[in-house]
Parts: C-alpha cells; sequence; structure tokens
C-alpha cells in the first residue's frame, strides 16, 4: 500500500471518528476485514489516530474468537496505556496470551497504580515472571503496592509524584522541575514534606508560577490537607474525593510518612465502577459484566436465582394456610397478588434509597432512627393512598364491602413491612459488616410477599370468611 493510500485511509478514520464519538460498526468492521485479509498496514492506519480508550473500546467490540488476530496486527499499538484501559475480563485474556517479558515492558511504561492493575489480576507464578523481568526499582513500587489488600488505597495510589521541603523557594522549586526529566509528568499540586518525609502542606502548580522566585514554599502552600491512609477502602477514598472537591491527595502509612498521591481520574472511574456494581448486586446479577466468561456468570446468578426460589417458596408455603378460603372464595387468588406485588415495588423503592445513603456515609449511626422513622411515616402515606384506591376500585368492580376493606386495610400493612424491612434489612446487614447492596432485596422482597400473603388471607379469613 502506497503512502497516500495509508493517509487517506487515516484521513478516512479520523473524519469517520469525528461524525461520532463512538466506534461505529462499520469502522470495526473496516478494520477486521483489513486484519482478516492479511493487510496489517491498513489495520493499523486505520487505528493509529485513535486515542488509546478507544482502540481499547475497539479490542472489546472486537468478537473473543478474533482479539488475537487484532492485537497481533497492531501489536505496537497496544500499549500500557491502552491496557489500563481496557475492560479488565478482555485485558486479563490479553495479559495471559503475552510473554513476561512484553507485560514487564509494558508495566515499565506505566503509572505504579496502572501497571498494578494490569499485574495483579495474573496466576501468582506468572506475577513473579513479570516481576523478575522489570528493574529493581520498578519491581520494589509493584511489590509494595501488591502487598496492600485489593480495592485500598495503597493499591490505587501512584508513587510518581513531586514532594519538596519547606524551606526551598519557589525558584528552587522550578529549577528541580525544569531540570530533572526522571520526574512524572502528570501532576496538579506539589506536595510538601518535613525532614521526616511526612506531609505537611500542599502547593498548587498556580501558585508557583504566580509567585516571586525569591518566596519560601512555606509562604504560599496551604497546610491543610485530607490525607489518605494507605488501607482505607476505595469507596471512602472517592467519598472524601467527592465531599472535600479534591483533584489529587496524599497518600500516607501507618506512621505518617508520603508513600504516594490518588488522582481524581482514578476516582472518577471507581465511582463509576462502584455505582454501577452496587445496582447490579440489587438484582443478583454479579459484576453483570458482558465480557465475563459465561459459566462464571451463569454460577453468580444461580446463587441468588436459589435463594430466591426458598423464599418464593416460603411464601407459597403462607398461601398454603389459607388454601381452603381460596377455594371457598375464589376472588382471594384474584386479589392477593396485587398485595404483595404492590408491597414489593415500595419496598424496593425504600432499599434503593437507604443502600446510597448507606454507600455514601449518608446513614449512621447517629440518624437512624430518624431514617427509620421518615420512611415509616412515607409509607403510612402511600398505604393509605393506595389502600383508599384499591377499595375503591375493588369495591366498584366486585361490590363486596368487607373484601374492599380488607384489601384496603392489608395494603396499608404490607407499606409499612415495606418501609421498615427496606431499612432495617440492609442497615443490619451493614453492621455485620455484610454488603447490604448484595443481600438486601431477597429479604426485602420475602418479607413484603410473606406479609402480603398473610395479611390480606389472615384479614379475609377474619373479617369475611370467618363471619
Amino acid at each position: 500500500m502506497s503512502e497516500t493510500e495509508l493517509h487517506d485511509e487515516s484521513a478516512a478514520a479520523e473524519s469517520q471518528l469525528d461524525e461520532d464519538d463512538l466506534l461505529r460498526p462499520e469502522f470495526v468492521a473496516a478494520v477486521l476485514e483489513a486484519v482478516e485479509a492479511g493487510d496489517d498496514e491498513a489495520a493499523r492506519a486505520l487505528v493509529a489516530p485513535l486515542h488509546p480508550a478507544d482502540i481499547a473500546d475497539l479490542v472489546e467490540l472486537t468478537p473473543a474468537d478474533r482479539r488475537a488476530d487484532l492485537v497481533t496486527a497492531i501489536p505496537d499499538l497496544i500499549d500500557g496505556d491502552v491496557l489500563a484501559e481496557m475492560n479488565d475480563w478482555v485485558r486479563e485474556a490479553l495479559v495471559d496470551a503475552l510473554e513476561p517479558h512484553q507485560v514487564a515492558d509494558i508495566a515499565a511504561e506505566l503509572d505504579t497504580d496502572d501497571a498494578v492493575a494490569i499485574i495483579e489480576d495474573m496466576d501468582v507464578e506468572d506475577q513473579r515472571e513479570v516481576l523478575r523481568a522489570l528493574d529493581p526499582d520498578d519491581r520494589a513500587a509493584i511489590e509494595e503496592a501488591l502487598s496492600y489488600p485489593e480495592e485500598s488505597a495503597g493499591r490505587l495510589m501512584q508513587r510518581e509524584l513531586i514532594a519538596v521541603p519547606e524551606h526551598w523557594t519557589v525558584g528552587h522549586v522550578l529549577d528541580y522541575l525544569r531540570g530533572n526529566d526522571a520526574l512524572t509528568t502528570d501532576f496538579w499540586e506539589i506536595f510538601v514534606v518535613d525532614p521526616s518525609h511526612k506531609p505537611i502542606g500542599t502547593c498548587e502548580l498556580s501558585w508557583i508560577l504566580r509567585t516571586p522566585r525569591g518566596i519560601t514554599i512555606s509562604d504560599v502552600m496551604k497546610r491543610e490537607q485530607t490525607l489518605i491512609p494507605v488501607d482505607m477502602d476505595q469507596e471512602e477514598v472517592a467519598l472524601r474525593f467527592q465531599k472535600y472537591a479534591l483533584i489529587s491527595a496524599a497518600v500516607v502509612d501507618a506512621s505518617g510518612r508520603l508513600v504516594g498521591m490518588i488522582t481524581v481520574d482514578d476516582v472518577v472511574h471507581i465511582i463509576s465502577q462502584e455505582a454501577g456494581e452496587d445496582i447490579l448486586r440489587l438484582s443478583g446479577a454479579g459484576e453483570g459484566d458482558i465480557n465475563e466468561p459465561v459459566l462464571l456468570t451463569v454460577r453468580t446468578r444461580l446463587t441468588w436465582l436459589f435463594v430466591n426460589l426458598g423464599t418464593a417458596m416460603l411464601a407459597a408455603s403462607v398461601v398454603g394456610l389459607f388454601q381452603g378460603e381460596i377455594a371457598r372464595f375464589a376472588l382471594l387468588a384474584v386479589l392477593m397478588p396485587i398485595v404483595s406485588g404492590m408491597g414489593g415495588n415500595a419496598g424496593t423503592q425504600t432499599l434503593a434509597v437507604v443502600v446510597r445513603a448507606i454507600a455514601t456515609n449518608q446513614l449512621t449511626e447517629s440518624n437512624t432512627v430518624r431514617m427509620i422513622l421518615r420512611e415509616l411515616r412515607i409509607a403510612a402515606a402511600n398505604g393509605a393512598t393506595l389502600g383508599l384506591a384499591i377499595g375503591a376500585g375493588t369495591m366498584l368492580v366486585y361490590g363486596i364491602p368487607w373484601l374492599a376493606g380488607v384489601i384496603a386495610m392489608a395494603m396499608v400493612i404490607n407499606n409499612l413491612i415495606a418501609g421498615l424491612a427496606g431499612v432495617l434489612i440492609p442497615v443490619t446487614l451493614d453492621r455485620l459488616r455484610v454488603d447490604p447492596a448484595v443481600a438486601s432485596a431477597v429479604f426485602v422482597t420475602m418479607m413484603t410477599d410473606v406479609m402480603g400473603f398473610f395479611s390480606f388471607l389472615g384479614l379475609a379469613t377474619l373479617v369475611g370468611l370467618g363471619g
């Protein structure tokens, strides 16, 4: 292929991406056709203009059985920045296909946090081979990061940062930044440390650039700062960034020494990831990743489906207690799903609010009682309104006063149960150190089904059929 044709291909790719931020099916098909035809130059010309995040998306959009061919055709474009942006499952499969020295070369190009993200999911033996292939400094930094718990600040942080003593002048700092090519280029603020390397303040780049050279850093730095313990959970890290509007933050070890920093770009990813996980856990769908292996997805979903089956059988057993009454008055079978279904919906609404409040630290021990009373008031108001509506409808359709009164009262009772369960169940699970997003929904549904059936059929037996 001539240089002119390559340029035309590249220009076409850029034009296509300008029209739409997403990788369109036609573009993906064109790249894969070039790969299948063995025209690696054409494939590279199409892919080269893409941002690393878009190249990662391209690999993910490629069918699993063709990804290896695509990566083989454009190996120089699949660098560390691309792998860092890639879906975990897809990245893991690609990394497994690479030689340890290739993974080591990629990891050496990245900041520590991105390198750890690539290496941490590998088998222990493969990890050792990759670490052996790294230079001593990189190996020591990554080994230290891997020693911290998963999803902690220690795994998330990067060790490449700028730290200076407080007695330096602004001129010293500027000369230091300009004269040291080994320093990181991605930072928004400089950390000021004492002789024991403990952070005592921060100084934004804008302040340094606008301050005369002779002024000491101690005179322009901000002493108030948010320090992140190295073992802090990443969700708590994200909450601190959100609460205090941070761009970056220092990470300190148990002795208070500066060991790394976390930047907002990593936190944005965490917020998105954790929010998605909580939503999927509420439904028992596991990680919900479309790239997750089918057998693993089946196993995860079946676990909670079996739990749901057990709770459904419990609800059915409550219905079985009243089978004689249902046989005598068939309308009970027609109306009872309304009570349990509306209670389930009300419980899900409360549950969603409470789980989010727990995740964002809005709901704590100090305001739990107030939250319970609030949700009970809401449940009572909703239950009374729905009860009046369903009672009036039942009276209009069937003309049976006692049945209208029973279903109205059962609606109120089950809404109160739903509101109470929607708060108490996730709060109790959280106190027991169990993720409320994982297990709450199935128990709230069980409560609303069981109590919905029991309240409606029980009241019907006492008020109508019993009399």
